[in-house]
């Protein structure tokens, strides 16, 4: 960036169209926060914690630092209006490196990896109706859950490659279906759901062995698992490119999208403590079902799959989505990956569709869904807060710059981000040093991978 100037992304040839209103981006928002998460990390929060409002804190602090990210991409997203997101953003205040290596940990943490926990997830909770998957079996040496979830994938780049403007509106109906179902379980648990409110406030024995340091490590450890689960706050900024109002819409479907999902967050833990104690939920992956069959019986267990299914599939749906603006964005600026560029007729990035579909086939055989989480979480929560430094790097360089919203608070709002941000990813590295080294060694092989490509071939921008 140079003193005031704005780089715009290249127009020429097929280009992404706009298409999408307040509605529809809102709609993205939720669908891509409201995933896999939010029915399973309980489990593993009252594994590390066993304190139940220990985890009601965590999720209102996950909840509190998305809305002051959302608030930050708000800013920069109204200023910058174009696909990619951070990408855009890091690209102009830091410069291309930093940008391209956002990009590629996009490509495999940020949206591969949740889609893989999401797809692996989905079908876990289908062995309620199909109690093969349950026991998972293994064909050819894979596991059968895995095979599954890697169709399912397949079958959502299908979808997404027919045209924008009709995987706009599976991926708005799938959201309307399972905002409505959440709603109806939180109110069916308090209306006639068999749960006991002396769970909420029941410790697990395991809570009182812990120190200080080891509850501050538990408490950065889940806290990593909570913001994975809100990590769909930025979302409508990917889409920005194909909004027909940007610097209207996207801070409003930001902050609408992101305060309705923290409300349905707590509701559903709720539900969960409701439903059943923190030893109970302690380490189990599927926790919406141990606390709906306690709630409502099997019976009712069969009515909340179908939710918990239709939202995880609605998530994986929405970042399948948005994912692939941010590898069109890179093919836009840097030659040896144009190919990442090319559109269909109807709008939808094919070819970053298809690399995101084998990049997310490759996870989910790598490992089990924490495991997938925790390396995601830390990753985006590295580049989220590097985004929302650009916010207090572009005031500092750029004040004349034409603003048309300013993020709430400054600069309260992204320093608190970004303190607690550093604080979390300190004690989470503590707590599961494998899975953050990991995601740090894919930040450095996405910097060797722009060392070794662009200098022999320079970016378009330059």
């Amino acid at each position: 960036m140079e003193g005031a100037t704005i780089a715009t992304q290249s127009v020429g040839g097929r280009s992404l169209t706009r298409h999408m209103r307040l509605r529809s981006a809102t709609a993205l928002v939720i669908a891509n926060m409201i995933g896999a998460g939010i029915f399973t990390t309980t489990g593993f929060q009252a594994a590390d914690l066993g304190h139940p409002t220990y985890i009601f804190v965590l999720w209102i602090v996950g909840g509190v630092l998305a809305l002051l990210g959302a608030l930050c991409y708000a800013e920069l997203g109204a200023l910058m209006p174009q696909a990619g997101a951070e990408y855009v953003y890091l690209r102009e205040t830091y410069g291309s490196g930093v940008g391209f290596m956002s990009a590629f940990v996009s490509l495999v943490a940020g949206f591969s990896a949740p889609i893989a926990a999401a797809s692996k997830s989905f079908v876990l909770y289908l062995g309620h109706f199909f109690p093969y998957l349950a026991g998972e079996p293994v064909f050819g040496g894979v596991a059968v859950v895995d095979l599954v979830a890697v169709g399912i994938v397949w079958g959502l780049v299908g979808i997404h490659m027919r045209a924008v403007r009709s995987g706009t509106g599976f991926n708005d109906f799938m959201t309307v279906f399972k905002v409505g179902g959440i709603v109806a379980i939180i109110l069916a648990a308090a209306a006639v759901g068999r749960g006991t409110v002396s769970n909420l406030a029941t410790v697990s024995p395991s809570f009182e062995e812990l120190g200080q340091t080891d509850t501050l490590a538990a408490f950065g450890t889940s806290l990593i698992f909570v913001m994975f689960c809100y990590s769909g706050w930025n979302a409508a900024a990917y889409m920005a490119g194909e909004m027909e109002h940007p610097q209207r819409d996207l801070p409003r479907s930001l902050l609408l999208g992101t305060g309705i999902v923290l409300v349905l967050y707590v509701g559903l833990n709720a539900v969960y403590f409701y439903g059943a104690s923190v030893d109970e939920l302690a380490g189990q992956v599927e926790v919406g079902l141990v606390a709906s069959r306690s709630l409502f019986g099997d019976g009712g267990v069969s009515l909340v799959t179908v939710v918990l299914c239709a939202s995880i599939l609605a998530s994986a749906s929405a970042m399948t989505l948005a994912g692939p603006r941010v590898y069109y964005a890179l093919g836009k600026d840097f030659t040896p990956f144009s190919f990442m560029a090319r559109t269909r007729r109807g709008g939808a990035p094919m070819i970053a569709l298809l690399v995101q579909g084998v990049v997310t086939s490759i996870v989910i055989l790598s490992g089990r869904v924490d495991q997938i989480q925790q390396y995601a979480g830390f990753t985006v929560t590295l580049f989220a807060s590097l985004a929302v430094s650009c916010v207090i790097v572009l005031r500092i360089r750029s004040p004349d710059l034409e603003r048309p919203f300013r993020a709430w608070g400054y600069p309260i709002s992204p320093l608190l981000f970004l303190g607690v941000s550093v604080w979390m990813m300190y004690w989470a590295f503590q707590g599961r040093p494998t899975e953050s080294v990991l995601s740090l060694l894919t930040v450095l092989l996405g910097g060797l991978i722009f060392a070794l490509s662009v200098p022999r071939r320079k970016s378009r921008r330059s």
